[in-house]
């Protein structure tokens, strides 16, 4: 059976429940530094935390997920401040392999009408093959190409993209940057490069070694200089044997641009055939 968490509200905007250590004053903190283990080089050191934070993820368990199913409130901000706009979401993600392809699918959850009481889904975006796709009962259209980047991009950096695809690619490098703090939290610094420049920061709690920070930069065509994206977890809970965040709070050049809001998520679901495909159109709500 599958195990199902939900949570709602203040407790998981303010992260009641984790278990994960806090730091309350200045001198409780300890020193920042990239102190490595004797015996070891900042590499062996920065994998060995890496390898760490997959077991802590769950393991064999987590890199073999075939898909995930979420739902939750996403808060849009604007130079670190609410826009008053929140969306309620379900969303499944297939994860790839060899005989699998990746894709994303979306569903904006709306209210029917006054007189007919409950909820609809009549927009969904479905990202697949390097597209996005938004989908209705009347057509699919394709989505701006700012907003395509801005996503493939982000799930290029992810931590699944690092663990799987970076990792393993040749001419990469993973540098060990010591301690730093993330919310209060102690973690641990690892920087991953690509042999073309690219890179990625993870920061891992120090205790549990789960991932509290992922953060990367990347040039800006328009002004010629470098913007910044990074992603805070916080909120773990165990489903389905797996540590999973359950609060999502994403910074562009430091300003908080969204909060996520998880309030059910399932691993290893039943998904139809064409639940990724853009050209099956939805059926019109009454």
């Amino acid at each position: 059976m599958k195990q199902v968490v939900l949570g709602i509200g203040v407790a998981l905007a303010l992260g009641v429940g984790s278990t994960l250590p806090l730091w309350s004053q200045a001198s409780e903190i300890p020193s920042a530094g990239q102190v490595v283990p004797n015996g070891e080089t900042p590499e062996q050191h920065g994998k060995k935390l890496l390898n760490e934070m997959v077991e802590a993820l769950g393991g064999n368990a987590w890199l073999n997920r075939r898909n995930i199913r979420e739902l939750g409130h996403l808060g849009r901000f604007f130079h670190g401040s609410p826009t008053g706009l929140v969306i309620d979401f379900t969303s499944t993600r297939q994860f790839p392999t060899d005989n699998r392809f990746e894709a994303t699918r979306v569903g904006f959850i709306t209210d029917k009408s006054i007189l007919f009481p409950g909820k609809k889904i009549d927009v969904v975006q479905i990202w697949t093959a390097g597209k996005g796709y938004e989908v209705t009962y009347k057509g699919k259209a394709e989505l701006p190409k700012d907003q395509v980047d801005d996503f493939y991009r982000r799930r290029d950096h992810s931590v699944e993209a690092v663990v799987n695809t970076w990792l393993k690619a040749p001419g990469v490098v993973v540098v060990y940057e010591g301690t730093t703090m993330v919310e209060r939290r102690l973690a641990e610094k690892v920087t991953v490069l690509s042999d073309n420049n690219d890179a990625v920061t993870i920061e891992l709690d120090s205790t549990s070694h789960l991932p509290l920070r992922r953060t990367f930069q990347w040039r800006n065509e328009t002004f010629k200089d470098f913007d910044e994206d990074a992603e805070e977890y916080a909120d773990y809970h165990t489903i389905q044997g797996l540590p999973t965040a359950l609060s999502i709070t994403r910074y562009h050049n430091g300003d908080m641009a969204s909060q996520t809001f998880l309030l059910k998520v399932e691993y290893d679901v039943d998904a139809a055939p064409d639940l990724f495909n853009p050209d099956v159109l939805l059926k019109k709500k009454q």
